[in-house]
């Protein structure tokens, strides 16, 4: 399904933060990467892997330092409507410095003072919105309340990748991984959600088994839980109540339970991995997925496409050009400035 009822192009609502990225790989390079990141590797891959028919509109908080920059940015996707929403606000920027050895990130230091959307404020540019694909790029996008809101409100399907989620805050600024505070709360705020194997892991950790926990998660709110495994490809845990095609999802939200049992499976890399920059490989995925769910693909198929996008970003420096390079129509890295 690729247009409204009336005809007019779909909108995916896309809601993350804007990063000014200063990425820095010891083991490569003596000076580091400066460039926008966060929520722009998902743009970038939205921008040219969305079906026919759909369009993107940012729902960004930008702090006024970089606004000009940001909108600038912004301006060079051409499915992406930069206004409506795109909010300006007077705290800084979020810019986030991160270290790596080899592919394994050792830090990352988050600075910045982009608050949380409210709801009031939220509200209003969601009107449009058919889909909603969330990704909690800080972890500070907005509040549990606001989740629930959005969930109660919003009648078309919502995808959120929870990475941030997971990261406390030290401080001076250093991200801490953690175990996510109310986090059946968090879950059942969106119809399917995405996690990195790390993240998986930490969801289970009062519980034991993540796996278990992910099968008793699933449910008639909660259809699909994908996690994200690197190298391996990506495994995931589905409701009896799934359906590949997402406007089905808000089917049945608020039902107490489903018949049938949760099921699993795993999708591998089917093509040669190369070593190179990870930073944003799991935005590239989670939109991918996306964006070939609302193309009609099955969950193996899209999936299978997520882990050849992701693979793909290795080979690419920063977010500017990403969508050009996924297509195969520059080499990695030319068209960062």
């Amino acid at each position: 399904m690729t247009e409204a009822p009336d005809g007019d192009p779909r909108t995916l609502g896309v809601l993350g933060t804007l990063v000014w990225d200063s990425i820095h790989h010891r083991d490569v390079r003596s000076e580091p990467l400066e460039e926008w990141g966060g929520i722009g590797y998902a743009l970038e891959a939205l921008n040219v892997l969305l079906p026919e028919g759909w369009r993107v509109r940012p729902l960004i908080q930008v702090g006024e330092d970089l606004a000009e920059e940001a909108f600038a940015f912004l301006g060079e996707l051409e499915r992406v409507q930069v206004a409506p929403g795109i909010r300006v606000v007077p705290e800084p920027n979020n810019r986030v410095e991160l270290r790596y050895q080899g592919q394994v990130r050792q830090t990352e230091r988050l600075t910045g003072g982009v608050p949380p959307w409210s709801w009031s404020a939220l509200e209003p540019f969601l009107d449009g919105c058919d889909a909603l694909y969330v990704n909690f790029i800080s972890g500070f996008e907005m509040e549990l309340e606001t989740a629930l809101r959005i969930k109660t409100a919003f009648d078309g399907p919502i995808y959120a990748d929870l990475h941030s989620l997971f990261l406390g805050i030290g401080r001076h600024g250093d991200r801490i991984p953690r175990p996510l505070p109310h986090w059946a709360e968090w879950l059942h705020s969106f119809d399917v959600v995405q996690m990195n194997e790390s993240e998986f892991e930490l969801l289970g950790h009062t519980h034991g088994d993540p796996w278990r926990l992910a099968a008793e998660a699933v449910g008639a709110d909660l259809k699909l839980i994908s996690v994200t495994m690197g190298p391996r490809g990506a495994a995931y845990v589905a409701s009896p109540a799934f359906s590949p095609e997402p406007f089905s999802w808000p089917e049945g939200r608020g039902r107490m339970a489903v018949p049938g049992a949760a099921r699993s499976g795993r999708v591998e890399v089917e093509l040669e991995l190369r070593s190179g920059d990870p930073t944003g490989c799991g935005d590239v995925w989670g939109a991918t997925c996306f964006a070939r769910l609302l193309s009609g693909d099955s969950l193996e198929g899209a999936m299978g496409e997520a882990n050849r996008m992701a693979a793909r970003n290795v080979q690419h420096l920063g977010a500017r050009g990403l969508g050009l390079h996924l297509m195969g129509r520059v080499d990695p890295g030319v068209a960062r400035s």
